[in-house]
């Protein structure tokens, strides 16, 4: 349901607001405290345009770009100039962004503009907050971004449509941007000094998509300790290795949250108590060590979701408004807009929810090969031999975490000089974003496969009961996959997990047991 609350714009943003906003249609709006703050950084932009060709130079107000800053700009040609930046700039390629990652793109600008550090009118963000509050999407392409000077490619599509020019997307149709403004009621703006430069100078395209994504992989690292429980009642494991005061005395804080998940939910149960004697020492590492690979995910994440969300209250303008107590202003040329704090942040990202999946494929293998399963038939089939069960299941997680392995590589670590060697070091933080949403989409689909194994393993462990937190789960998965009998194709049952994975419910069903889980 979308929540009824309007966020103020200008004032500190959330990640849970950002996907509100982006995934949820919440509505936006100007707080009074910004625009006051807007209307007083206007104004020392105001008076160095009004002073025209005799005003100092400062960049992108009277200057070139990149490059070109040393090239001044007469005062007859300000408009102008905003207005070839943004068309020049607007140079991407590739498939076009999905409707949210969009949303929290234009969320993220203008609450950098409400800040009121950027000299931008108030009549921009209004813009921008009518077009959210409207559904009017921009059509971005997800490539053309090095992550410096900002995302400015990307941002150049998404300022194209306030001028009333690109593409736009409303009430499902694609049109020119000013047909999407004018469907919605809403009118272009003409782009006075600076504020050309101030749309497309920012870290909002890395931004968005990483905090969207960061969010997800959080999510996944529960439904990673559900999976694994699952897993560890099917070949009948021990929770011995989650006793609290093992984790006290290795104290990281994933790994104590995984633990206590984990015994949440493995409480009560018929399977475990049907081997408590059993002559086995250990289980697999992938089955005895999910808090210390699945907590260590959780606590890189969690650094993740920090530089996030101090990125989505951060200015990253340049050159950035400063106004001072006698009434004048400083316009300070910096470096803000670069992307390494989220570049780094966001291929650690990449690494820790692709271990998730990693292990999981392991515990996976522990289910279908009979040498490791304690007892189930060779690849859960039931009839080995005439059938292949979920043979292939487990070679198709094992292609996603080799996908994974590839889309990890660290984009942060290169960079392609651009601008005639102006901007000479650039962060590829636009790559690592991209990278991530692919891997939390296979991370999503590799652990659906382990929860569909995993119930069909319990199917071969009845008439015994797992706990009851793991038997909800299991009959939420029952009630979108049955029982294979016999073969079927498997791509539907791994879809219609996936979905339930997505949705939120089957954490949602287990906790309906556990009570919140960490």
């Amino acid at each position: 349901m979308q929540p009824q609350t309007p966020l103020l714009l200008g004032c500190p943003i959330t990640l849970s607001d950002l996907e509100d906003i982006a995934r949820r249609g919440r509505r936006v709006t100007l707080c009074p405290e910004a625009r006051a703050r807007i209307v007083a950084s206007r104004g020392a932009v105001d008076a160095i345009a009004l002073a025209g060709d005799s005003a100092p130079a400062v960049y992108g107000i009277n200057t070139g770009f990149g490059a070109l800053a040393e090239t001044r700009i007469g005062e007859r040609d300000v408009i102008a100039l905003q207005r070839n930046l943004v068309r020049s700039h607007a140079t991407g390629v590739g498939p076009d962004l999905g409707e949210a990652e969009v949303r929290g793109i234009m969320v993220l600008r203008a609450q950098v503009v409400a800040m009121g550090y950027s000299g931008v009118r108030a009549e921009v963000v209004e813009l921008l907050a009518g077009m959210l509050n409207a559904r009017v999407t921009p059509r971005i392409p997800s490539q053309g971004s090095v992550g410096a000077s900002g995302d400015l490619a990307p941002l150049a599509h998404l300022a194209l449509v306030l001028m009333g020019e690109g593409e736009a997307t409303f009430e499902g149709r694609r049109m020119t941007g000013g047909e999407a403004l004018a469907a919605a009621g809403l009118a272009p703006v003409t782009l006075a000094a600076k504020e050309g430069l101030a749309l497309i100078n920012g870290t909002q395209y890395m931004a968005s998509l990483g905090a969207l994504a960061v969010r997800d992989a959080l999510a996944l690292c529960t439904v990673a300790d559900i999976a694994g429980a699952m897993s560890l009642e099917a070949n009948k494991g021990s929770k011995r290795p989650f006793d609290e005061r093992l984790m006290k005395v290795r104290p990281h804080p994933g790994q104590a949250a995984c633990a206590s998940n984990l015994r949440a939910m493995l409480d009560d149960s018929e399977i475990m108590q049907s081997h408590a004697d059993c002559p086995r020492v250990q289980d697999a590492y992938s089955l005895r060590c999910m808090p210390q690979v699945h907590g260590a995910s959780r606590d890189a994440l969690m650094w993740a979701a920090e530089v996030l969300t101090r990125e989505l209250n951060s200015v990253t303008d340049n050159p950035t408004v400063f106004l001072r107590e006698d009434g004048g202003a400083d316009l300070l040329s910096g470096g803000n807009f670069h992307g390494q704090p989220l570049a780094l942040a966001l291929d650690l990202a990449a690494m820790a929810a692709a271990e998730l999946a990693n292990i999981s494929e392991r515990r996976v293998e522990q289910l279908v090969n009979p040498a490791l399963s304690s007892g189930l038939s060779p690849f859960l089939a039931p009839q080995s031999g005439l059938h292949s069960g979920f043979m292939i299941a487990q070679v198709a997680s094992a292609s996603l975490v080799s996908e994974n392995k590839v889309l990890c590589h660290p984009a942060s670590v290169d960079s392609i000089p651009s601008s005639a060697g102006r901007e000479d070091h650039v962060s590829m933080g636009s790559v690592s974003a991209k990278k991530l949403a692919q891997v939390i989409e296979n991370v999503r689909a590799s652990l659906a496969i382990e929860i569909m194994t995993a119930a069909q393993g319990i199917d071969q462990r009845r008439p015994l009961r797992s706990s009851a937190a793991v038997e909800r789960a299991y009959a939420a998965v029952r009630a979108v996959v049955p029982t294979l009998e016999e073969d079927r194709p498997l791509y539907r049952d791994i879809e219609a997990v996936r979905g339930l994975v997505a949705s939120g419910a089957l954490a949602r069903a287990v906790e309906e047991v556990t009570g919140p889980l960490q």
